[in-house]
């Protein structure tokens, strides 16, 4: 059974409105990704993506909020059976071009974070990147991706405790002032962890990206200042306190 009906979710939240638009669908990676620092972001998140979910032969992953599938063709690339769902067709249609292009053969469907459309465990793993932090209610979403998955569950989120904490503050307040923005949310680990254990799960691995804010960094434009700066407050250990987005890798619980 799926979660609660997506059909009562607010459609005007931006997190719907903002990417029901084809321009920003086929902008979206340029604007995202592009740019030595927007590289370094892509790369550092395919990596950690395939590296949590090793080995991948024919695991059968679902992305949830899959955007325009880079989440989804790494993971097939690394050998995994892919489908990939979102609530934008503008979206989806920019990722079922992206996947044809990279030769890769990956399931598209229309679907909402909040009430998948899957029986129970029908996955082996379930990925979200960039999602919970943007969607209308983050514990339902994260509720769904534990629901439909046997044993694995990756997410990321922009920690409580990071600069990135500032931005959020910032956003909000412009989108109270009426404002368009996106105005994202951000968790404290231990909130996401009480969250994952009511559902049978528990964090295994962490990896968090950057004391500095990514704005900061792509200001800059320096993928060399970003990894030289990065290392050295990653060696102090602000990294392992104040790093973020925080991307996690959770397992079911034995029963």
């Amino acid at each position: 059974m799926s979660g609660a009906d997506p059909t009562a979710r607010d459609k005007s939240h931006y997190s719907y409105a903002h990417y029901a638009n084809a321009d920003v669908a086929a902008g979206f990676d340029a604007l995202r990704f592009g740019g030595p620092i927007g590289e370094l972001l892509a790369e550092t998140q395919e990596h950690v993506l395939v590296d949590f979910l090793m080995p991948l032969d024919r695991t059968h992953v679902l992305d949830v909020g899959t955007g325009t599938g880079r989440a989804a063709i790494a993971l097939a690339k690394a050998g995994a059976r892919v489908t990939a769902v979102d609530a934008s067709s503008e979206m989806l249609d920019v990722a079922r071009s992206r996947a044809a292009s990279a030769g890769v053969k990956i399931t598209f469907e229309p679907g909402d974070a909040h009430a998948l459309p899957f029986a129970d465990r029908s996955f082996d793993a379930t990925v979200s990147l960039r999602v919970l932090m943007h969607t209308p209610g983050w514990a339902q979403a994260l509720s769904e991706l534990c629901r439909v998955s046997r044993s694995r569950v990756v997410f990321d989120y922009p920690s409580a405790r990071s600069l990135a904490a500032l931005q959020a503050l910032a956003r909000r307040l412009a989108a109270a002032l009426g404002r368009q923005t996106e105005a994202y949310r951000v968790f404290r680990p231990g909130l996401i962890r009480a969250t994952l254990d009511a559902h049978g799960f528990r964090v295994a691995r962490a990896h968090r990206q950057f004391v500095l804010p990514i704005a900061v960094h792509k200001a800059i434009g320096s993928r060399g200042f970003t990894e030289a700066s990065e290392r050295t407050l990653s060696v102090v250990g602000l990294n392992a306190a104040f790093g973020s987005p925080i991307t996690i890798v959770a397992e079911r619980c034995a029963s």
